[in-house]
């Protein structure tokens, strides 16, 4: 008696596995993009307006990094210290970086560039630029020099709407 309830448990079971599963199609050729609205209202940056197979030969500049060189950083820690700097930029500057933050890392040297807004005083701006200067050297044991430039408003950002 006891062996037939197994069987009866065992095919319940294996109907219950036996689901279908789908998913919608990967549409990879979309990744990296901006839908376009119907307005045409989506402002984009420069950064942003740039798909990701124009990477090499519009943004090359932008992607200039030593790390894989014998005895630096490992990729990882690389990407935690990037993410860092950005974070503390855009707190730093809090509402006045109107860009992505670019940050280059060349041998021993990090320069990091953004677009920020002008509405600043010109004192405040400089003491912003030699804190963020000195902490992040202190904290990431080599030189840092930002390269900011300044805007009116963020209309002046905008590259082309989609």
């Amino acid at each position: 008696m006891l062996l037939p309830a197994v069987n009866l448990m065992m095919c319940r079971f294996a109907v219950a596995r036996r689901c279908i599963h789908t998913t919608g199609l990967a549409a990879k050729s979309q990744s990296g993009r901006y839908k376009i609205t119907p307005r045409g209202d989506r402002p984009l940056t420069y950064e942003m307006a740039n798909p990701p197979y124009q990477i090499a030969h519009r943004k090359a500049w932008n992607s200039w990094n030593t790390s894989n060189l014998e005895g630096e950083l490992r990729p990882s820690q690389t990407m935690l210290e990037d993410d860092f700097v950005r974070r503390f930029m855009t707190g730093t500057w809090h509402g006045l970086v109107l860009s992505e933050v670019i940050i280059k890392r060349q041998h021993n040297h990090i320069r990091i560039a953004a677009i920020i807004s002008r509405s600043v005083p010109a004192r405040k701006m400089y003491f912003l630029i030699g804190y963020c200067e000195e902490l992040l050297s202190y904290w990431l044991q080599c030189p840092v020099t930002l390269e900011l430039q300044t805007t009116d408003g963020r209309k002046d950002v905008i590259f082309k709407y989609i």
